[in-house]
Parts: C-alpha cells; sequence; structure tokens
C-alpha cells in the first residue's frame, strides 16, 4: 500500500450527531457523490467525520474530488484529497482497488457502520442493497444484490448477483458505493466492477480485504465472532446512550465486561463511550467474545434504565476485597490480594507480599486498580479479610491515597471480615441467614454488655435465632471478659458483628465493669441503638460511612472508632467462573 497513514482512524466522540453512527438504514446520510472536474466519477461511503472510501479508479489520475452527501440535508460539497490507496496499477482486474480520501473538515454526519464480509452470507440468501450515481440519477438510485458464493476471485473480490432478473444494474456511477446488508444498514463491502453488457452481475470488495489495504479500518469492521443481532442491539444502545447524554466511564464499563484473557483497555483509555463499544466489536474474538459483548450491551443498557437513587433503594454492591495475612516469610511482612467483583465476577487485581512499612500504600494502589472493573454507577463497598487477631486494626482511617489523607472509610463504604468465615459451611449458614434477613425492615442488634453475665453457649442459641442480625459490643475484641462472647459472635454466626476500638477501659481490669452510668461502652450500645435501629441490613455499610464522616468533623465523636464485620456472601458469589480466586473469596 502506498501512502498509508499512520495511527488510526478518528473515532467521534460519544455525543456524535443524531443518528449515530450505528444508525439504522433510514438515516444513512454517510452515502457520497465523488465528482472529479466537476463530473460524477462514481460513489463512496463515511467511515470517519473526515474520510471517505472510495475505488481508485474513481479517484486517482483525475482533477481533485470533491464529496457531496446527497442524503444529508443542507450538508455542503466538501473538498478532499487522496492520503492513501491501495495500489492500484490502472487495469480493470488489477488489485488495490482502494483509495481513502481526506476531506477538507470533518462533516457533522454519522459514519457508516460496518460488518465483516460473512454477514453477507446466508441461506437463504441475504439481500444487499447497493447506493450509486448511474447517469440520470445525480441524487442517487438503490440496486438490489446478493452474494453468488463465498469464494474470494483472486482473494480480492466476491461476485455479486441481481436480486431480480429487471433490477437495476452495477453501472458506472456505483463504483465505490457500499454493500450494505438490507436489514441493518451496515457495510459488508465496496463496489469495484459492474458486470459485462446484458449481464447482472459485479464485484465488491469484502471489508477485510479493504483492510488489508488500509490497516487503520481494522479498528472499525467487527470480528466474524459477533452475531448481526448482537451488533445490532449494541449499536442500538450506543446511540441511545449518546442521545441521552449519558455520563459513564467507558474504561469501567468494559473491564468490567471483559473475560480474564479479554485484552486490557488500552493504556490511553478510551476517547468515548463508541470507542468502547468499537473495542469491543473489533478487537475481541474467539469463543468468548460473544459473552463479553453481551455484558457489555447489558451493562449499558442497566446504567440507561436506572432508577434515580433515593434513601430507600437498597445498594446493589460491587465490592473491592482487600485480604491481608501473614505471610510466613518472616516478622514484618504481609501478605496482600485485592480482588475486585462485577457482574458475579471475580477480578484478580494485585497480588504480593510487603513490608509493613509499604502496607497502605500497596492496599491503596490496588484499590485505585480495582475501580477499574467495576460496574459505572455501582455501590462501591471496600472489604477488608483480616486474620481475627487484626480485625481490629483501623483500616477505615487509613489514608484515601498518597496524595489525599481522607480517611478511607470517610469516602467509601468500609466493612471488615474474619478469615475463619471462608469456610464453606460458615457461608453456606450466611447466606441462609441473609436470605431472611432480606425481608427485615430494621436491623435487630443483641447487645453484649460490659457487664452481662450471659454464657458464651447462650449467646450462640441466641444468635442463631431466625431474627438474630446484630450483635453489637460494648468492649473491643481483646477485652478478656468479652473475648469469649466475641469469637462465639463470629462463629455463630452473626451477620454483622459491631463494636468501637475504644471500647471500655473497665472491662479489661480484672475487676471488669459493671456496665452501668459512666460506662464508655453502655454510652456506645445506647448511640448504636438510636443510630441504626432503623437501618435495613443491607444499608448498614453506608449508614455506618456516614457515621464516619460525621465523626471525622467532630471531636469525641462516639462513632470515631466505630468497627463493621457486615458479612454477605452472596455479593462475592462467581456464577460465571471468571478467573478463580487462589483460595475461596471473603469471609
Amino acid at each position: 500500500m502506498t501512502g498509508a497513514p499512520t495511527g488510526v482512524p478518528h473515532i467521534p466522540p460519544t455525543g456524535a450527531p443524531t443518528g449515530g453512527p450505528f444508525a439504522p438504514p433510514a438515516g444513512a446520510e454517510w452515502h457520497a457523490r465523488i465528482e472529479c472536474g466537476g463530473r460524477i466519477a462514481g460513489a463512496g461511503f463515511l467511515v470517519t467525520p473526515d474520510t471517505v472510501l472510495t475505488c481508485a479508479h474513481v479517484a486517482l489520475g483525475r482533477d481533485a474530488p470533491t464529496v457531496t452527501f446527497t442524503e444529508g440535508v443542507g450538508c455542503p460539497t466538501v473538498p478532499a484529497r487522496v492520503v492513501a490507496h491501495g495500489g492500484w496499477a490502472g487495469g480493470a482486474t488489477d488489485l488495490g482497488d482502494l483509495a481513502v480520501l481526506r476531506l477538507a473538515e470533518p462533516v457533522p454526519l454519522a459514519p457508516a457502520a460496518l460488518a465483516p464480509a460473512a454477514a453477507a452470507y446466508g441461506t437463504p440468501p441475504r439481500k444487499l442493497v447497493v447506493y450509486g450515481y448511474p447517469d440520470g440519477y445525480d441524487e442517487g438510485t438503490l440496486a438490489e444484490y446478493r452474494i453468488t458464493a463465498p469464494q474470494l476471485i483472486k482473494r480480492e473480490w466476491l461476485q455479486l448477483e441481481a436480486w431480480q432478473l429487471d433490477g437495476q444494474p452495477l453501472a458506472p456511477g456505483f463504483s465505490g458505493a457500499a454493500v450494505t446488508l438490507a436489514d441493518t444498514g451496515e457495510v459488508v463491502g465496496m463496489v469495484t466492477a459492474s458486470g459485462t453488457r446484458g449481464v447482472r452481475n459485479g464485484r465488491m470488495m469484502p471489508t477485510h480485504v479493504m483492510a488489508r489495504y488500509w490497516p487503520a479500518l481494522e479498528s472499525l469492521v467487527p470480528t466474524a465472532d459477533h452475531t448481526t443481532a448482537d451488533r445490532t442491539r449494541l449499536r442500538a444502545l450506543v446511540e441511545k446512550a449518546a442521545r441521552a447524554g449519558l455520563d459513564c466511564d467507558p474504561v469501567r464499563l468494559y473491564t468490567a465486561a471483559a473475560d480474564p484473557f479479554d485484552p486490557p483497555p488500552p493504556d490511553e483509555g478510551f476517547d468515548s463511550l463508541l470507542s468502547a463499544a468499537l473495542f469491543v466489536l473489533c478487537e475481541l474474538d474467539g469463543p468468548g467474545a460473544a459473552r463479553t459483548v453481551a455484558r457489555f450491551a447489558d451493562r449499558l443498557e442497566e446504567l440507561l434504565h436506572v432508577p434515580a437513587v433515593t434513601g430507600s433503594a437498597p445498594p446493589e454492591w460491587a465490592p473491592i476485597l482487600v485480604e491481608l495475612g501473614h505471610s510466613g516469610a518472616g516478622d514484618g511482612m504481609v501478605r496482600v490480594e485485592v480482588s475486585a467483583y462485577s457482574g458475579g465476577r471475580r477480578h484478580p487485581v494485585a497480588s504480593d507480599t510487603v513490608p509493613q512499612s509499604r502496607l497502605r500504600a500497596q492496599v491503596q494502589e490496588g484499590i485505585e486498580a480495582a475501580f477499574r472493573y467495576l460496574t459505572p454507577g455501582a455501590d462501591e463497598l471496600i472489604a477488608f479479610s483480616l486474620p481475627r487477631d487484626w480485625l481490629d486494626w483501623p483500616v477505615d482511617r487509613w489514608e484515601k491515597a498518597a496524595d489525599d489523607a481522607t480517611p478511607l472509610g470517610c469516602v467509601h463504604p468500609l466493612v471488615v471480615t474474619d478469615h475463619s468465615r471462608r469456610k464453606a459451611s460458615t457461608r453456606h449458614l450466611l447466606t441462609r441467614a441473609w436470605m431472611r434477613l432480606d425481608a427485615w425492615p430494621a436491623a435487630r442488634a443483641h447487645r453484649v454488655e460490659c457487664g452481662g453475665a450471659e454464657e458464651p453457649g447462650r449467646l450462640r442459641m441466641r444468635l442463631r435465632r431466625p431474627d438474630a442480625c446484630l450483635a453489637a459490643f460494648a468492649a473491643a475484641p481483646g477485652a478478656a471478659r468479652t473475648r469469649p462472647h466475641f469469637d462465639t459472635s463470629l462463629t455463630a454466626p452473626a451477620p454483622v458483628v459491631v463494636w468501637s476500638r475504644r471500647g471500655c477501659v473497665g472491662a479489661g481490669e480484672a475487676e471488669g465493669c459493671a456496665g452501668g452510668e459512666g460506662c464508655s461502652g453502655k454510652a456506645f450500645l445506647d448511640e448504636l441503638d438510636a443510630a441504626l435501629g432503623a437501618v435495613p441490613p443491607a444499608e448498614l455499610p453506608r449508614r455506618v460511612l456516614d457515621l464516619r464522616e460525621e465523626a471525622d468533623t467532630e471531636d469525641g465523636h462516639w462513632a470515631r472508632d466505630i468497627q463493621l464485620v457486615w458479612d454477605d456472601p452472596r455479593i462475592f458469589a462467581d456464577p460465571h467462573g471468571g478467573a478463580a480466586p487462589a483460595r475461596p473469596p471473603v469471609g
């Protein structure tokens, strides 16, 4: 190929003109009439706002071409220049009969939607439509054709034959015209030659051959692994999102839909939702490509139909799981694993063993990377899975980022949970408990007071009752008198456990604390009852976020050191398989 441009074509932004690059055939304003020296030379079609494709024999060796979009109401004729061609040598049967025209300025029209050439085949045959400019039809006219057979002639052309014997022949003026699917308007090729006199046939260069001569086209032609229905659905949703002015992060939308072995998004990201959709259609192939396209479309459709969030709307949590553990690599070393969950699938993000001095930075980097995998607009939840002797760590007070000292728990809903609750039997019991809790309008708390005489075994029985939900502790886990009760609440298992890291100092002394007036633990439980008594169990992480934000602005606030074990196994399920975690997910 000669004169090939570098890079890929400019992709129009999401807010492209109404009709969009994926418009149905009724809005096909991208058909172009090519004139040279004031005479009609042939046809062409718009593939980006400033790029038109046509035949080399239409545009080469003539006066400078001009382009008119006859279906574009009010669109002026635009000067153009040839910036690339396929090396066509000038003969009627020479290869490479493709020319790339760059318009003097972009036009406010939606480019054509392309499709793989295989979409043109079918049983019964698929009707194809061609829009050309033969003599007497300066405004353009249509011809109906079909593919004779999928066999390429000289690895270059597919043969076209008339849909009806008395239909419009491919006369001069059709060269360079897009060959489109009659039902979707997608372009599967370009007319390069008409038939001999009295024979209603012709030839077209299919899209994958065109991309061979102009590689930049590859980023606009979907792979053959996507069905027409899938392509049409995704294109319609992208257009609907453009009309609605949908604001979403296309990188997050793609990573939430992608399979573990799909390519990552480009380093520079996507400049629009359309760019992400084209990446899904044109870069993904193989057996999993259709699944990714379907998930991408499903998530986009959900975003287009998400109702306004109200205070009563239950969150659909999209968790980021941070697993910290003893590494076995020596004192002061911590094992860190970070994963993201979206659409019921787990995406491992980071895994490393780091010294304590690097721990917070490693967690910050892992959480930031994990956000790229969450479905845009979902309710994020940061979940720390910790060994039991670390459950009192103030992870909610860790800085959000190296350049942002805001406590992490004041920015995102944040919970902790115990490694020991990973066991399948414990997950089964927790799942059953949460299925009951879905029907409860508020979290019912069982108070474990400093001066309480309840035996751990009796506490277990209470926490196994159908109406049990939340175990609230007046003392921190390290308090000698309440440690057995705390262990019992975790193994019962109680779906939710709450305490203050400050706890009650008296509870740890040999003589203990009676839990009466002046007990800081009792005061904490009283405040907790008032703050959480009317909150549904599913809402607790979001309500605790509100409390932490309040406490961060008020000295001595009772909730400043609140710690929340909140454990719904259903949001960590992986029904689609996805990437198997190194060990079972959060407990």
